[in-house]
């Protein structure tokens, strides 16, 4: 066989335990076993990290495998290949001598090749008289051989964790979308619930996603996302079947009181049921239709009010009261414009709309226009808060999302 013996490298490298220990593994060689080379690099670069090489050391194995004369490689077709450096850097895009040398030394270290040096440092062949080679001085790449089985498990199992972690990322990306519109959903619907709680613990779950995940980190992530879902599912189909209920009922009623010639029409009962559910859902202290958000949620929806609170940070509602009173006059609203707005909304209201405006300022022609028209719609009932912060939330979670 060729290399029974224990080899030691030429000039000051010294022997290593594990390298001892690699070519001792390499001699048990069974020498019926045959590995097509390029199938067992493709397998070696999918397992790189497992045995600890860079993707520049595999460069440089691609290019000594290319010396390896055989499509197999088998103890028959030899297991010594004996380029020179020079060659060796041409075949691999040109690298220096001096990263060439670090990196065979890494593929040496990593037990994936074997120093077999001359007694003079060269690498060489000795033919014999029939032009067979006799004697080859190189890398060795016996461990290719011995560990062949090791490497395409490990290829295999990294290529199924790969497969399991971008499914289990589609799952979690299409929860938190399902999430997302359905807390949107009931908040423009004025469904009634805790759906600030909801959103903050959605908030929650979203805030422990790691910017690099792997399946540890996300299957935690998504059994929450997935118990949340069909909480918030059970809960509007609970809504739904009360409403069903509640509107058989009205019809009944309505039936039997349909003699009243004077009873108004079903559109006019339509309108006035809806506004009379939206200023009874949303409830302010001072009387306002409108419902105030957390304030994370707002500063979440509207970062860029932060910057014009006292000190260049918003951590109350009066900092953003006081930050919307300077927004309010840069953008140029007038002082009666927002003085009706926090009349009709409320003043925690009325400074997470110039919050709101800010953020999308560059959409804006008339910030004070646009505010009055809020404030016109607010007064009939057909204005929430709830959907314009849930998309100002998508925009920024999709701009975070692209720059990462």
């Amino acid at each position: 066989m060729n290399g029974q013996y224990v080899t030691t490298p030429f000039g000051r490298r010294a022997i290593s335990f594990g390298m001892l220990a690699h070519q001792l593994q390499a001699r048990d060689i069974d020498p019926e076993q045959r590995v097509e080379k390029w199938k067992l690099f493709r397998a070696l670069c999918e397992a790189r990290q497992h045995f600890g090489v860079s993707d520049r050391a595999l460069a440089v194995l691609n290019a000594l495998l290319s010396f390896y004369p055989k499509t197999e490689i088998s103890e028959e077709n030899g297991l010594v290949v004996f380029p020179s450096n020079a060659q060796l850097s041409v075949r691999a895009h040109g690298i220096a001598p001096a990263t060439l040398r670090r990196h065979l030394a890494a593929l040496v270290d990593a037990g994936l090749l074997i120093r077999k040096d001359s007694p003079n440092g060269k690498r060489y062949a000795r033919k014999g008289d029939a032009g067979q080679v006799e004697q080859a001085f190189g890398f060795s790449l016996a461990p290719l051989l011995t560990r062949a089985d090791e490497i395409e498990a490990v290829a295999a199992q990294v290529v199924a964790d790969r497969q399991a972690l971008r499914s289990m990322r589609e799952q979690v990306s299409l929860c938190r979308r399902d999430i997302a519109k359905l807390i949107e959903a009931a908040m423009e619907e004025a469904m009634p619930g805790d759906w600030d709680g909801l959103y903050l613990r959605f908030r929650e779950i979203v805030g422990r996603l790691p910017k690099v995940p792997d399946l540890r980190d996300l299957a935690p992530i998504l059994k929450d996302f997935r118990n949340l879902r069909a909480d918030i599912v059970n809960r509007m189909e609970s809504l739904v079947k009360s409403k069903k209920q509640s509107a058989n009922e009205s019809q009944i009623e309505q039936h039997i009181q349909n003699s009243n010639p004077n009873h108004p029409t079903e559109l006019e009962l339509a309108l006035k049921t809806k506004q009379e559910a939206i200023r009874r859902v949303y409830p302010t202290e001072d009387g306002s239709s409108l419902k105030t958000f957390p304030l994370a949620m707002v500063l979440q929806a509207c970062p860029e009010i932060g910057a014009y609170g006292p000190g260049g940070a918003v951590g109350n509602w009066r900092d953003l009261m006081a930050a919307a009173v300077t927004v309010r006059s840069m953008l140029g609203v007038s002082p009666g414009a927002y003085q009706q707005a926090c009349e009709t909304m409320g003043p925690e209201n009325a400074a997470t709309v110039i919050a709101c405006i800010l953020e999308r300022a560059g959409q804006i022609n008339s910030a004070g226009g646009y505010l009055r028209d809020l404030t016109r719609r607010a007064e009939q009932g057909e204005f929430s808060l709830g959907p314009m912060l849930m998309a100002l939330i998508r925009t920024n979670t999709g701009r975070t999302q692209k720059a990462g």
